[in-house]
């Protein structure tokens, strides 16, 4: 059988115990993230661990990795400078694929232990172009602050993912009578019995009327990255990054309404239409996180970008939504007292980023606003303030970038 590259990778960095967490795993120094323009990202290193460009660093445990802006400028986000988010440590390794499986267990007729090879060959395969982003993307933006990672805006990535369909799976297998929910763990287990192991859930009617739900087994055309969640993950189209458990290795069908720690408190938003509070409160009753929110960001030029005043400038970005698909993209110069049309590119499908282009001239010299919002098919959009819950998700303000024209 063919050696895998991640049998490489393991050998890589398996002799120096947990993976990437320290300077020793980095391929080379870590440098300073040099963005003066953005207060919660100014100074924080650049790192690159094993099949990843130069990405931010947040936390080393686990791996917390935040994506350059720059890599915004394309609807697709290339594998090596995709966001990576764990929640436990350590994180795995490597995987044999000679030895992985994939079970599905619980409440079913027929439990299956599947190899990578089952995986794509037993399966009709399926493709979806669709945008992962963690629930916390922005939380560093809240005011007032809240606890929890302070990521930037790049804790997202799109990619297009192909793999087996997970009602086909669940098929397979024969969910049996008094199903209610799906469970989902991945090889990330943590080092201590009294930190819960990070176990997601889903509604069966959520999995059986979507066939965009998939186990992913490839990432733009490649396998996935191990960071990313090799051999296979889970990917929940137009719902936040915490249901896509990465190195899936077990789905449980069980007959109940899940609720152990990730599910329950955690990742809980407020139990009200916009899922927010008034700032500094706490909810009455609260949800579980699910889609997301209509997002959309200037990527060129950066802000605190210099540009000659009366000649075109190039404005560049991407919009996305939580499934439905973005229908229109606004651009404003004037602190949003009038808007005009962006020309949007091409649509890979309604849970992608949508690329948006516009030409501006500023009339004068001078410091200008520039902002964005866009639409989506129903007509959702961003407001001018922005949102606030106790724990810092769901973050869809009108986003702008200042810029000098001289």
């Amino acid at each position: 059988m063919a050696r895998s590259p991640r049998r490489d990778f393991l050998r890589t960095v398996g002799g120096l115990g947990a993976f990437a967490v320290s300077a020793e795993m980095l391929w080379r120094a870590p440098r300073a993230f040099s963005q003066q323009a953005d207060p919660i990202l100014a100074g924080r290193p650049l790192v690159r661990y094993p099949e990843k460009t130069d990405l931010i660093l947040m936390t080393s445990r686990p791996p917390q990795l935040e994506t350059p802006m720059t890599y915004f400028d394309r609807a697709i986000t290339p594998n090596e400078a995709f966001f990576v988010r764990y929640h436990t440590f350590p994180v795995p390794t490597g995987v044999d694929l000679g030895t992985w499986r994939l079970r599905v267990t619980g409440l079913v007729e027929r439990p299956l232990e599947l190899s990578f090879e089952d995986l794509k060959t037993r399966f009709p395969k399926a493709a979806v172009t669709a945008v992962t982003q963690c629930a916390g993307n922005s939380r560093g933006r809240f005011s007032p602050r809240v606890l929890g990672g302070e990521w930037g805006d790049g804790a997202m990535g799109n990619a297009e993912w192909v793999g087996a369909r997970l009602r086909d799976l669940l098929a397979a297998a024969g969910v049996r009578q008094g199903a209610v929910q799906a469970t989902f763990e991945g090889l990330d287990k943590p080092a201590f019995p009294s930190v819960p192991h990070f176990v997601k859930s889903l509604d069966l009617r959520r999995i059986m009327e979507d066939p965009d739900v998939i186990v992913a087994y490839q990432m733009n055309g490649r396998e996935l990255p191990m960071l990313n969640g090799f051999p296979a993950r889970l990917v929940v189209p137009g719902w936040y990054a915490t249901y896509w458990v990465k190195n899936l290795s077990e789905i449980a069908v069980v007959d109940h309404v899940f609720e152990k720690f990730w599910m329950k408190p955690a990742y809980r938003i407020p139990d009200t239409p916009c899922g927010c509070v008034e700032p500094g409160t706490a909810p009455k009753s609260t949800v579980p996180i699910h889609r997301m929110t209509v997002r959309s960001f200037i990527v060129a030029p950066p802000s605190g970008a210099r540009v000659a005043a009366g000649r075109p400038v190039a404005l560049k970005g991407i919009a996305f939504d939580g499934g439905y698909g973005v229908r229109e993209v606004q651009v404003s110069d004037d602190g949003g007292a009038t808007w005009r049309r962006a020309q949007l590119g091409p649509d890979l499908g309604r849970c992608s980023f949508r690329e948006w282009s516009a030409v501006w001239t500023p009339p004068g010299a001078g410091d200008y606003t520039l902002m964005v919002r866009a639409l989506n098919a129903i007509g959702e959009s961003q407001g001018s303030e922005p949102l606030w819950n106790p724990a810092g998700y769901l973050r869809n303000v009108v986003e702008h970038c200042g810029v000098h024209a001289g």
